[in-house]
């Protein structure tokens, strides 16, 4: 009987840790809820457009707009179109929460991100993402495929 409990025991753990690793907040992995930089949005509600292209060129990787200014307590709907040659992605985080989950990324290059804060675009693709910006602040938003926010695919989010 004390194997089975342990047993038991042990799997609890080992399933209440990955529920703390991958909980809101924590960079790139937030399955809903508040956040430092707001929660996720309501599709079916109204939102502010915000186009953001994602490219490389020379060299360089962008986003343009690069910086992007919003109101506390609005909406957004990013609408994002990969113009470039490689996949790229956008996730929405503090600038420590980003820096933080790039270091996993170096890690795990091919992790998936399904999270409501972050999209990954193949070449050509477009896709969207919907955020409620509910706290002022300034916050990130990166391409952390390896190589990526290094080469300049990086902007600035800031909530007034």
């Amino acid at each position: 009987m004390k194997t089975v409990t342990f047993k038991f025991a042990a799997i609890a753990f080992v399933m209440s840790a990955g529920a703390a690793l991958a909980g809101p907040g924590a960079a790139g992995h937030g399955h809903g809820g508040e956040t430092a930089y707001g929660t996720p949005g309501d599709p079916k509600k109204p939102a502010r457009p915000v186009q953001v292209v994602m490219s490389e060129k020379d060299g360089k990787m962008s986003f343009i707009p690069d910086r992007i200014e919003i109101r506390r307590g609005e909406q957004v709907r990013f609408q994002l179109r990969n113009n470039g040659e490689l996949d790229h992605e956008i996730v929405l985080a503090t600038l420590e929460e980003n820096l933080k989950h790039a270091v996993e990324m170096q890690k795990n290059p091919d992790m998936e991100h399904d999270d409501p804060n972050a999209k990954r675009l193949a070449p050509k693709k477009t896709g969207e993402i919907v955020w409620a910006f509910t706290k002022a602040g300034e916050f990130d938003f990166s391409c952390l495929i390896p190589g990526h926010r290094e080469a300049g695919m990086t902007g600035k989010i800031i909530v007034k």
